[in-house]
């Protein structure tokens, strides 16, 4: 990060309107929720590594032995082809999540894109909407 000479900082020749306020706020708005989205992209992506691992244990199992199964916090036995399905479907579960996570965090950042656009165009080097 640099910083401004002091020529470029009392380069103050636009006024803030309303709707510059607006839309100066709604950016910060779509950056906090990005950042929201990307923390849990990656606890999701965190969990989906652990199935991943946890798929593939089960199928060095033996398949006539209960299995340990985690469901919130606690383990439950269950028998070996219900904690495959069971995994399954968690897995298919969490894959919508990150789908949907994605899909959400691109349409912050498109919506952010065209907020800095409009407000460059405005105000050039007097704001910063990068971090």
């Amino acid at each position: 990060m640099r910083m401004l000479s002091q020529e470029e900082e009392r380069d103050d020749s636009a006024e803030v309107t309303w709707e510059d306020q607006q839309r100066i706020n709604a950016f910060s708005k779509l950056n906090t929720r990005l950042r929201s989205i990307e923390e849990k992209m990656q606890e999701l992506k965190q969990e989906k590594e652990a199935l991943d691992d946890i798929s593939m244990e089960l199928e060095l199992a033996d398949e006539d032995e209960p299995v340990m199964y985690r469901i919130g916090e606690a383990f439950i036995h269950m028998p070996h082809p219900r904690a495959v399905k069971r995994l399954e479907r968690d897995l298919a579960k969490l894959n919508a999540e990150l789908e949907k996570h994605t899909s959400d965090a691109e349409e912050c950042e498109k919506q952010m894109k065209e907020l800095k656009v409009i407000l460059y165009a405005k105000f050039g080097r007097a704001i910063n909407l990068d971090e």
